[in-house]
Protein backbone atom coordinates (compact mmCIF):
# COMPACT_ATOMS: atom_id res chain seq x y z
CA UNK A 1 0.00 0.00 0.00
CA UNK A 2 1.33 3.41 -0.97
CA UNK A 3 1.84 6.21 1.54
CA UNK A 4 -1.05 8.29 0.18
CA UNK A 5 -3.38 5.29 0.56
CA UNK A 6 -2.33 4.69 4.16
CA UNK A 7 -2.81 8.36 5.03
CA UNK A 8 -6.21 8.43 3.33
CA UNK A 9 -7.38 5.34 5.22
CA UNK A 10 -6.11 6.80 8.51
CA UNK A 11 -8.02 10.04 7.82
CA UNK A 12 -11.23 8.09 7.16
CA UNK A 13 -10.72 6.12 10.37
CA UNK A 14 -10.10 9.25 12.46
CA UNK A 15 -13.16 11.11 11.13
CA UNK A 16 -15.23 8.03 11.86
CA UNK A 17 -13.90 7.91 15.43
CA UNK A 18 -14.57 11.62 15.95
CA UNK A 19 -18.10 11.26 14.65
CA UNK A 20 -18.75 8.21 16.84
CA UNK A 21 -17.49 9.95 19.97
CA UNK A 22 -19.62 13.01 19.24
CA UNK A 23 -22.84 11.21 18.29
CA UNK A 24 -22.68 8.09 20.48
CA UNK A 25 -20.31 8.53 23.43
CA UNK A 26 -20.87 12.20 24.28
CA UNK A 27 -24.67 11.91 24.68
CA UNK A 28 -24.15 8.98 27.06
CA UNK A 29 -21.51 10.47 29.32
CA UNK A 30 -22.43 14.16 28.85
CA UNK A 31 -18.91 15.22 29.83
CA UNK A 32 -17.55 18.14 27.77
CA UNK A 33 -14.01 16.80 28.31
CA UNK A 34 -14.88 14.13 25.75
CA UNK A 35 -15.07 16.94 23.20
CA UNK A 36 -11.27 17.21 23.36
CA UNK A 37 -10.98 13.63 22.09
CA UNK A 38 -13.24 14.62 19.22
CA UNK A 39 -11.00 17.62 18.49
CA UNK A 40 -7.85 15.49 18.47
CA UNK A 41 -9.37 12.98 16.07
CA UNK A 42 -10.66 15.80 13.86
CA UNK A 43 -7.20 17.33 13.68
CA UNK A 44 -5.67 13.97 12.78
CA UNK A 45 -8.32 13.38 10.12
CA UNK A 46 -7.69 16.78 8.56
CA UNK A 47 -3.90 16.56 8.65
CA UNK A 48 -3.87 13.00 7.30
CA UNK A 49 -6.20 14.07 4.48
CA UNK A 50 -3.92 16.95 3.59
CA UNK A 51 -0.86 14.70 3.79
CA UNK A 52 -2.53 12.10 1.58
CA UNK A 53 -3.27 14.63 -1.15
CA UNK A 54 0.21 16.13 -0.86
CA UNK A 55 1.79 12.69 -1.10
CA UNK A 56 -0.33 11.91 -4.18
CA UNK A 57 0.60 15.19 -5.86
CA UNK A 58 4.27 14.78 -4.97
CA UNK A 59 4.28 11.24 -6.33
CA UNK A 60 3.35 12.65 -9.74
CA UNK A 61 5.76 15.57 -9.27
CA UNK A 62 3.00 18.18 -9.51
CA UNK A 63 4.26 20.05 -6.45
CA UNK A 64 7.77 20.85 -5.24
CA UNK A 65 9.37 19.06 -2.27
CA UNK A 66 8.28 20.21 1.16
CA UNK A 67 9.47 19.62 4.71
CA UNK A 68 7.82 16.97 6.84
CA UNK A 69 6.22 19.29 9.40
CA UNK A 70 2.76 20.75 9.88
CA UNK A 71 3.53 24.33 8.83
CA UNK A 72 5.25 23.31 5.61
CA UNK A 73 2.51 20.86 4.66
CA UNK A 74 -0.24 23.33 5.52
CA UNK A 75 1.35 26.13 3.50
CA UNK A 76 1.90 23.85 0.50
CA UNK A 77 -1.67 22.62 0.74
CA UNK A 78 -3.07 26.14 1.08
CA UNK A 79 -1.09 27.58 -1.82
CA UNK A 80 -1.00 24.69 -4.32
CA UNK A 81 -3.81 22.24 -3.60
CA UNK A 82 -6.73 24.31 -2.25
CA UNK A 83 -6.95 26.65 -5.28
CA UNK A 84 -6.61 23.74 -7.71
CA UNK A 85 -9.58 21.89 -6.18
CA UNK A 86 -11.66 24.97 -5.27
CA UNK A 87 -11.50 24.17 -1.56
CA UNK A 88 -13.22 26.79 0.58
CA UNK A 89 -11.28 28.77 3.16
CA UNK A 90 -13.60 27.49 5.91
CA UNK A 91 -12.03 24.03 5.79
CA UNK A 92 -8.52 25.44 5.89
CA UNK A 93 -9.38 27.77 8.76
CA UNK A 94 -10.84 24.84 10.70
CA UNK A 95 -7.48 23.06 10.70
CA UNK A 96 -5.73 26.07 12.24
CA UNK A 97 -8.52 26.71 14.76
CA UNK A 98 -8.51 23.10 15.98
CA UNK A 99 -4.70 23.11 16.17
CA UNK A 100 -4.77 26.30 18.25
CA UNK A 101 -7.38 24.88 20.62
CA UNK A 102 -5.35 21.71 21.14
CA UNK A 103 -2.17 23.72 21.81
CA UNK A 104 -4.00 25.98 24.27
CA UNK A 105 -5.36 22.88 25.99
CA UNK A 106 -1.87 21.40 26.43
CA UNK A 107 -0.45 24.67 27.77
CA UNK A 108 -3.44 25.52 29.93
CA UNK A 109 -3.00 25.66 33.71
CA UNK A 110 -6.79 25.76 34.30
CA UNK A 111 -9.66 23.99 32.51
CA UNK A 112 -13.24 23.49 33.56
CA UNK A 113 -16.65 22.60 32.18
CA UNK A 114 -19.84 24.69 32.03
CA UNK A 115 -22.99 22.99 30.76
CA UNK A 116 -22.18 21.93 27.17
CA UNK A 117 -18.94 23.91 27.02
CA UNK A 118 -15.33 23.13 27.80
CA UNK A 119 -13.43 26.22 28.95
CA UNK A 120 -9.66 26.56 28.59
CA UNK A 121 -7.83 29.35 30.42
CA UNK A 122 -4.29 30.54 29.77
CA UNK A 123 -1.83 32.06 32.25
CA UNK A 124 -3.59 35.44 32.04
CA UNK A 125 -6.99 33.75 32.44
CA UNK A 126 -8.03 34.58 28.91
CA UNK A 127 -10.67 32.01 28.14
CA UNK A 128 -11.30 29.90 25.07
CA UNK A 129 -14.55 27.95 25.08
CA UNK A 130 -15.26 24.86 23.02
CA UNK A 131 -18.96 24.56 22.14
CA UNK A 132 -20.76 21.52 20.83
CA UNK A 133 -22.05 23.50 17.83
CA UNK A 134 -18.51 24.57 16.90
CA UNK A 135 -17.34 20.97 16.92
CA UNK A 136 -20.21 19.92 14.68
CA UNK A 137 -19.12 22.58 12.18
CA UNK A 138 -15.51 21.39 12.48
CA UNK A 139 -16.61 17.82 11.70
CA UNK A 140 -18.32 18.98 8.50
CA UNK A 141 -15.19 20.84 7.42
CA UNK A 142 -13.01 17.83 8.20
CA UNK A 143 -15.40 15.61 6.23
CA UNK A 144 -14.91 17.93 3.26
CA UNK A 145 -11.16 17.38 3.46
CA UNK A 146 -11.54 13.60 3.80
CA UNK A 147 -13.89 13.46 0.80
CA UNK A 148 -11.46 15.57 -1.20
CA UNK A 149 -8.63 13.20 -0.30
CA UNK A 150 -10.75 10.24 -1.40
CA UNK A 151 -11.71 11.78 -4.72
CA UNK A 152 -8.23 13.09 -5.57
CA UNK A 153 -6.28 9.98 -4.63
CA UNK A 154 -8.78 7.59 -6.24
CA UNK A 155 -7.83 8.89 -9.69
CA UNK A 156 -5.73 6.31 -11.52
CA UNK A 157 -5.30 4.34 -8.30
CA UNK A 158 -5.39 1.08 -10.19
CA UNK A 159 -1.80 1.64 -11.33
CA UNK A 160 -0.69 1.14 -7.71
CA UNK A 161 -2.41 -2.21 -7.21
CA UNK A 162 -0.02 -5.09 -6.70
CA UNK A 163 -0.51 -7.46 -9.57
CA UNK A 164 0.08 -11.16 -8.98
CA UNK A 165 1.44 -12.80 -12.09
Amino acid sequence: MEEFQELREMAKKKISIADHILTQTYPLVEDPKVLLAVMENLFLAATNSMASILSWERLFKRIPPYQDNFDSKYNMFRTKIAPKHNLDAKSLDMVIEVKDILIKHRQSPVEFTRKDKFVICDEDYKMKTVHLEDIKAYIESARTLVKLAESVTAQNEEIFNDWIL
